[in-house]
């Protein structure tokens, strides 16, 4: 997750082939199951094992495999690992490779020793995977049932059903909130309470006027073009595209509008998603107030860009270096979530048993889920778990001993995803951003950035069209 900048920003390019679709970084690639895995994609076996004595897991970095090693591995189901290696399959998200590699396994499962067992899906396209034969369903295939899944948010199983079969599962929620710089809290709005500074932005009439202020003391509401886009994008009322057709939702439309407003006011700093400019603005001196950001925004993004030294230099994160401590969170004008990982089980896979005992203790098990969020500020996907630690006195030290808690909880019941994403948001999202960039810089005129959308995203994706 240390690098999920990269993660979300890569490129989502062509679909898969027509016959699938009838049915959350770069990293180095890992084996440890005779496998040759390349940045390129590129997979040989070696060993000529049979398929149910390796246990092939496809992801695009190192993050599932880290929480699998550490959360998993000690409460695994050892009878059923007995004479099974798992096998990593990791490929740079980067330029679509991830998706191309996985796409063609998930054609040919030829041979017997490489045949995917679980792959990972991110939101932004989960739905190529789960609307496909290639996945398989949950609980009437793998196993799982309504008890196991019960703490589970609601939300997280809408983004992985299609048709009404559940065809994934997350050990992750990731509801959003607006993340603050207490400093200029204290300066412009005269208090950094949580509370007091959630009556002030409570919706985005007063966000605005805040960001008036803001504006008055030299101080940036927001970074730049992309900070809000998630609030908006993820709140749509219905998917960017139905029956081959792009529809511009009016929460688009609010986005687009806003931030042309707010970056000829001088309400942000012009950047652009994860660009250096962006990440520099996350300085505690920086003169922008504050970052709307989910649940991995906080622990991988925010708390080591907003290090006066950072950890890879030397530095620790306490108070005392940079902003460490001196943020806060509060639920902001609008619910969101942003981003969140998926397992899925690949329909071919004779390991059924193996993925069930795996989605069980990684998305199901309270002691697992309390101690990933404890350990690792993952918000994890399990009701109780977080009740667990809230009523245990949860505290985060990089919020000044706030318990966020509490408000990603409000926030994740709000999270409403019925019948609002599809198979080409993530390049949608990407494209449309890209394009009104330039609107927004006064570089070209609304209709002028959307007929560039409209040219990408029908070059990107030839069966779509657009009036």
């Amino acid at each position: 997750m240390a690098q999920l900048k990269k993660i979300l920003a890569g490129s989502f390019a062509v679909m898969m082939a027509a016959t699938m679709m009838a049915g959350c970084g770069d990293s180095d690639s890992s084996s440890s199951a005779g496998t040759d895995t390349n940045s390129n994609g590129g997979s040989t076996s070696t060993d000529g094992k049979d398929s149910k004595k390796v246990y092939n897991i496809y992801c695009w970095n190192d993050e599932f495999k880290s929480r699998f090693e550490t959360y998993y591995e000690p409460v695994k189901d050892t009878a059923l690992w007995e004479g099974v290696e798992v096998n990593w399959v990791i490929n740079t998200n980067k330029d679509n490779v991830y998706q191309t590699k996985l796409d063609e396994a998930l054609k040919t499962q030829a041979t017997d020793d490489m045949k995917i067992d679980l792959f990972l899906a991110e939101a932004d396209y989960i739905v190529k995977y789960t609307d496909s034969d290639a996945s398989a369903d949950v609980k009437g295939v793998i196993g799982l049932t309504d008890d196991d899944l019960k703490n589970q948010y609601k939300y997280t199983q809408d983004a992985a059903t299609v048709n009404g079969v559940l065809k994934g599962v997350s050990w992750q929620a990731t509801p959003g909130l607006f993340l603050y710089n207490t400093t200029y809290a204290e300066k412009v709005l005269g208090t950094s309470d949580p509370d007091k500074v959630q009556e002030q932005l409570s919706d985005w009439t007063k966000f605005e006027e805040v960001a008036a202020k803001m504006k008055e003391q030299g101080i940036a509401m927001v970074s730049g073009f992309d900070d809000t886009y998630r609030c908006f994008s993820n709140n749509v009322s219905a998917p960017w595209v139905t029956d081959n057709k792009i529809t511009i939702d009016p929460q688009i439309s609010a986005w687009v509008e806003q931030t042309k407003s707010w970056t000829d006011k001088g309400y942000n700093h012009k950047t652009s998603l994860w660009d250096e400019n962006w990440t520099a603005d996350q300085k505690i001196d920086s003169n922008t107030f504050g970052y709307f950001f989910s649940t991995w925004g906080i622990p991988f993004t925010l708390l080591g860009n907003t290090l006066a030294t950072s950890t890879d230099d030397g530095g620790k994160a306490e108070v005392g270096n940079g902003g460490y401590g001196l943020w806060k969170a509060c639920l902001g004008p609008q619910s969101y979530f942003w981003g969140g990982t998926w397992l899925i089980a690949c329909a071919t896979s004779d390991n059924n048993e193996i993925t069930k005992d795996i989605m069980l203790k990684m998305t199901c098990n309270t002691d697992v889920m309390a101690k990933i969020t404890d350990e690792q500020q993952d918000y994890t996907n399990n009701k109780e778990a977080i009740k667990k630690l809230i009523d245990g006195g949860y505290k985060n030290e990089f919020l000044g001993g706030q318990d966020h808690l509490s408000l990603l909880t409000e926030a994740a019941e709000k999270v409403d995803l019925t019948n609002k994403i599809c198979a080409y948001d993530q390049g949608c999202n990407e494209k449309f951003q890209g394009a009104m960039k330039q609107y927004f810089l006064g570089n070209a005129t609304y209709d002028e950035a959307l007929a560039t959308f409209k040219t990408e995203i029908t070059q990107l994706y030839a069966n779509l069209s657009m009036d």
